[in-house]
C-alpha cells in the first residue's frame, strides 16, 4: 500500500518507502558491480580499468549519517579491492617484461598511497627498466619530499639506491609473491631463505606479504627467522594479497590455508609460529596434523576472542565491540598503534607504514567482519590435543592481549615452554627483538637436534 509505480516511457521505477526499485525488466549496467566482478574473475586489468573514481566520492543526501556511514564502508571496499587488483598487474605486467605498463598501474597505486615507499620503489624501479630515467627521478624527489613534508624522514637506503644502479640490494626487493589456489580461493605467500626447518608465520588480524617487508625493524626480524630455516609467509583468505571472499573466515578456513601453502612449497615438516590471533589457526592445524608439525610457536596469543565467566584473559563483548568501533573509526589511519606498538606510537615513520599497511591490507567493512568472527573464536577445547613441543611468548604488559591469555595457554598444553618477556608491545618485531629471537633460536635449534 506503500508503493507507487512510474513509468518514464519503456523504463519503470518501483518506489516505497525505503527503496527505490528499476524494474527487472530493465538491464542496467553499474560500474561498480562490474568491477567486482572483473576481481571475482581474475580479470585484474580489466577491473583496474572499470575503476574511473571511488564510490560516491563527494556525494551525501545531507543529514542521513545512515547514509553516510554506507557509502564509507562500501567506498572503502571497493578502494581496497583496487589497491588489490594494481598490485597484481604489476606484479605480472613486470614479470613479463612489459615495465612502462607496471610502471603505469604502479603510479595509480602511489596515488592511492603517496607515503608508500614499496609502491613508489615499484614505480621507479620500472620506470628506470623501461628507460625512462627522467621520470623515475621526478618520482623520487616527489616522494622524497613527501616524506619529508609529512613525516620529516628521509627515503630508506633501498629507495635511494634504486637511481645508483642498486637495483639487485638485499631488502630492496621483498620475496617474490606466488598463489595457489586451495577450496577456490587464490592465496598469497612467499618463501623466504633456506635450511632444514620450515617456520611458517601466521600474524594477526591483517597482513599483507609484500607491505610487512617495508618497516624496517619488521624486515629485520623477518632475515632472522629465514637465518634459522625457510621462511614462509602467507596472507589468509580475505586480507591482504589473497583473494576476498564474501564471509568471515573461520578458525578451520585458515588452517586450510595453512595446509594449502605448506603442500604449494612442498613442506613436510613445520615450525607453526602464529603471533597474536594467528596463534588459534596454528593451533588447529597442529592437533589436525601433528605428523606435519615440529613445533608450535605462539606469541601474543589467546585461546579465547572475548571473556566469559570460566575465561577472563581477554576483553568483555561489550569492551570488545567498543574497541572494533574505535579500531573502524580510525581505519585510514594508524588505528590502535598505540595498543599495538606503545614503544613506536611517536615514530611518524612507522606511523605512515601502518595506516599504510591497514588501507592495503583490508577495509574497514571486510576487517569489521573478520574481527567479529574473532570475538566469537573459542579453542581452549583443542589445547589438551596439541602433542607437539610449544614454545609461548608473551610480553608482561601487552596492552593488547594480556599475559594471562598466555600464562592460559601454556597452563593447557602438555608440552608447553612459558617465556615471559620484558615489554609493553604487542607487535614481535617492535620493542626489543632480541629476547623473542633468542628464544625461538634455542626453540628451533633443540627440534633440528
Amino acid at each position: 500500500m506503500h508503493r507507487l509505480q512510474l513509468t518514464l516511457g519503456e523504463q519503470a521505477l518501483t518506489i516505497d518507502r525505503s527503496t527505490v526499485r528499476w524494474s527487472a525488466a530493465i538491464a542496467l549496467q553499474v560500474d561498480s558491480q562490474l568491477f567486482e566482478q572483473a576481481c571475482d574473475d581474475g580479470e585484474f586489468e580489466r577491473a583496474c580499468r572499470l575503476y574511473a573514481g571511488d564510490f560516491l566520492d563527494g556525494f551525501t543526501p545531507g543529514d542521513c549519517p545512515q547514509f553516510d556511514e554506507w557509502a564509507f564502508f562500501r567506498r572503502e571496499a571497493l578502494r581496497g579491492r583496487l589497491i588489490q587488483a594494481l598490485e597484481r598487474v604489476v606484479q605480472d605486467k613486470h614479470a613479463a617484461g612489459d615495465y612502462a605498463a607496471a610502471a603505469a598501474h604502479a603510479g595509480r597505486l602511489v596515488e592511492c598511497d603517496p607515503l608508500s615507499e614499496v609502491y613508489g620503489r615499484h614505480l621507479i624501479r620500472n620506470l628506470l627498466l623501461a628507460g625512462d630515467r627522467v621520470t623515475a627521478q621526478r618520482h623520487f624527489e616527489a616522494i622524497r619530499q613527501r616524506l619529508h613534508d609529512e613525516l620529516n624522514v628521509a627515503p630508506e637506503l633501498e629507495t635511494s639506491a634504486l637511481l645508483d644502479g642498486g637495483t639487485t640490494l638485499i631488502g630492496d626487493n621483498p620475496p617474490s609473491t606466488r598463489y595457489v589456489s586451495g577450496d577456490g580461493v587464490h592465496l598469497a605467500f612467499q618463501t623466504y631463505g633456506t635450511g632444514r626447518m620450515d617456520i611458517l608465520l601466521l600474524p594477526g588480524f591483517v597482513s599483507h606479504v609484500e607491505r610487512v617487508w617495508e618497516e624496517p625493524r619488521c624486515r629485520a626480524f623477518l632475515s632472522s627467522l629465514a637465518g634459522m630455516g625457510r621462511l614462509i609467509l602467507l596472507d589468509r583468505r580475505g586480507v591482504g594479497l589473497s583473494d576476498r571472499v564474501g564471509f568471515n573466515p573461520s578458525v578451520e578456513a585458515t588452517a586450510q590455508d595453512i595446509g594449502t601453502v605448506l603442500d604449494a612449497v612442498g613442506s613436510r615438516r613445520v615450525v607453526l609460529f602464529g603471533a597474536s590471533e594467528g596463534g588459534p589457526a596454528c593451533i588447529q592445524f597442529a592437533v589436525d596434523h601433528p605428523h606435519r608439525v615440529a613445533g608450535l610457536i605462539l606469541f601474543a596469543s589467546l585461546a579465547k576472542g572475548t571473556a566469559t565467566d570460566d575465561y577472563v584473559h581477554a576483553l568483555q563483548a561489550a569492551q570488545y565491540d567498543l574497541w572494533l568501533q574505535q579500531l573502524i573509526a580510525g581505519w585510514g589511519g594508524p588505528a590502535g598503534i598505540e595498543t599495538f606498538a606503545p614503544s613506536l606510537a611517536g615514530d611518524p615513520q612507522a606511523r605512515a607504514w601502518w595506516a599504510g599497511l591497514l588501507r592495503a591490507a583490508s577495509s574497514p567493512g571486510a576487517i569489521k567482519g573478520v574481527l567479529a568472527a574473532l570475538r566469537e573464536m573459542d579453542v581452549r577445547q583443542l589445547l589438551d590435543r596439541i602433542a607437539v613441543p610449544t614454545l609461548v611468548l608473551h610480553r608482561r604488559d601487552d596492552r593488547a592481549v594480556r599475559v594471562g591469555a598466555g600464562r592460559h595457554l601454556a597452563s593447557q598444553i602438555s608440552k608447553a615452554r612459558f617465556v615471559e618477556l620484558e615489554g609493553a608491545d604487542h607487535w614481535v618485531h617492535a620493542g626489543d627483538q632480541q629476547p623473542v629471537l633468542a628464544n625461538i633460536k634455542q626453540f628451533v635449534g633443540s627440534l633440528a637436534a
